[in-house]
């Protein structure tokens, strides 16, 4: 770890961002009007973002969260304002930058670190919660557990992520993707069932003792996401 894979779509995803999707991802992550299908992907992240949310405690004065693959920072203000210390890294500085900017001169019990760089840095140190949104949805199966292998050295409590599940209509979401331009396409989402993804984590020896507690789906039109905790006891 990293494999060549997991390293080829993290550049894949560091120039989308920082480059290709830069306006598309400033309008969906603000209040200005989108069309119906961005509509849909909005209402779906809003509702995923509430769910990782409860899934934490209501109190966070005095937890380190990592917020791995932060985006504009939606997640890490609301973890702040129950007054955790939130470590927020994303590969594209383009939407850290983003992030500071809505985040300037908001006044929050807890504090919001943002960084440029890869979340599975050692250097960032232990986290009480991880929380990765929508972050490891374009890797492959394999890969994808490798990184909760790395994340539950760094976590002490729980990690709370998402996946792609592999459903007939997220399928036919990427054959119509695949008719755009390529320069126009988002890099491609690796869809995993959910069974399968749940006995690789049960069989990795780093994440023996971490135990998979609850597991949501949410379909929003064209977002589609399941999210899945971890939890050391």
């Amino acid at each position: 770890m990293p494999t060549i894979t997991y390293r080829d779509r993290r550049h894949e995803l560091e120039t989308y961002f920082d480059r290709t999707a830069v306006e598309a991802w400033k309008r969906l992550t603000s209040d200005a009007p989108v069309g119906r299908i961005r509509a849909t992907v909005r209402a779906g992240r809003d509702t995923m973002r509430q769910t990782l949310l409860s899934w934490l405690p209501e109190d966070l004065r005095g937890a380190r969260i990592l917020d791995a693959g932060c985006g504009t920072g939606a997640l890490a203000v609301e973890a702040a304002r129950r007054g955790a210390e939130v470590v927020a890294i994303d590969l594209s500085a383009t939407l850290v930058g983003l992030a500071r900017e809505r985040t300037a001169g908001t006044s929050l019990p807890g504090r919001i670190d943002y960084r440029v760089g890869d979340f599975l840095d050692p250097m960032l140190g232990r986290f009480d919660h991880v929380v990765a949104m929508d972050s490891l949805i374009h890797y492959r199966a394999d890969d994808m557990v490798r990184v909760l292998a790395q994340l539950s050295r760094q976590a002490g409590s729980s990690i709370v992520f998402t996946f792609a599940p592999r459903t007939a209509l997220l399928g036919a979401m990427h054959a119509v993707g695949r008719l755009f331009p390529r320069g126009d396409r988002a890099p491609a989402i690796e869809p995993v069932g959910a069974s399968a993804l749940s006995r690789r984590i049960a069989a990795d020896p780093t994440l023996a003792g971490w135990g998979q507690t609850r597991t949501v789906k949410i379909s929003r039109g064209f977002y589609i996401s399941q999210a899945m905790e971890l939890v050391h006891p």
